[in-house]
């Protein structure tokens, strides 16, 4: 008996499919930037923007993507105006804000699981669901492909993109709400600890395997919608959750691009090269 078969899991490949490939088209800037803490801090805020969002009676997806800009907001405020570190106020601002979504979340009278929020519930998705991923998930694809360039370019050289005419500062802040949103749109398939990982993995896997950043947008993508497809196979055969073994397809890929990666760079003789080329140019 075929595992695709069945409705749910046609919806959740779907659903899953789209997530993976806007966390992975993301994840290459995530990681090239230098931004995972910024990735785990803003999945971690946007509980107490949850919480507050159904205590009013508002879409939870509203809430969530206002928490995590405030998060993203703040930590780019304070940094600005103090010495501490960017690292520094991310952790210190999104254990606060995920520690009041859970007092918060105490002190609701809700039938609110703490464990969907937290893990996601991806094959128990709703058609609405699904529809608002396809809605928010395709434009934070699209974007990220089409200012590629521009975005590789204010990761190494925000002065050259200035220079070229590039709004830095308008790309810098779209970047954090393209962020948000992919979080949102992933909150309800993985939840707020393994979307995370969905975040930083595949775009760490290219990293390892190529320098070109086509080729690693593609074996980004690749990566996560294998982990994602297999992930959703092995659950269902061995009654487990979804969204982790996802996630630890996702790390044995990672792993093995860093065996096969270390093992090639061993077989190769030493020669003297040139810096690479961040855009494969």
């Amino acid at each position: 008996m075929s595992v695709w078969q069945f409705e749910f899991m046609q919806e959740a490949a779907l659903t899953g499919c789209l997530i993976a490939t806007a966390c992975a088209v993301l994840s290459c800037f995530l990681v090239l930037r230098g931004w995972a803490l910024m990735g785990d801090a803003i999945a971690h805020a946007v509980l107490p923007g949850i919480v507050g969002a159904y205590a009013l009676g508002l879409p939870l997806s509203l809430g969530a993507f206002a928490s995590g800009l405030l998060c993203a907001t703040a930590t780019g405020y304070i940094k600005s105006t103090s010495r501490v570190k960017e690292d520094t106020v991310m952790g210190v601002i999104f254990t606060g804000l995920f520690a009041l979504g859970l007092v918060m979340m105490s002190r609701t009278a809700s039938d609110l699981h703490l464990d969907h929020i937290l893990f996601g519930n991806i094959l128990g998705l709703t058609r609405a669901q699904v529809i608002e991923t396809l809605a928010l998930g395709t434009p934070v694809i699209l974007i990220v492909l089409a200012k590629r360039r521009d975005l590789l370019l204010l990761s190494f050289d925000r002065a050259h993109a200035q220079a070229l005419g590039i709004a830095s500062r308008f790309w810098h802040h779209a970047l954090l709400i393209l962020l948000a949103i992919t979080i949102v749109t992933a909150l309800k398939a993985v939840g707020l600890i393994l979307v995370v990982a969905l975040l930083i993995t595949p775009g760490a896997t290219a990293h390892l395997l190529t320098k070109r950043l086509d080729a690693m947008l593609l074996v980004s993508v690749c990566s996560a919608l294998l982990a994602t497809l297999s992930g959703l196979w092995i659950s269902f055969k061995m009654d487990a959750s979804p969204g982790s073994c996802i996630v630890l397809v996702q790390s044995a890929l990672f792993v093995s691009a860093a065996v096969g990666s270390r093992f090639i760079r061993s077989s190769r003789p030493e020669q003297v090269v040139g810096h690479p080329d961040p855009a494969g140019t």
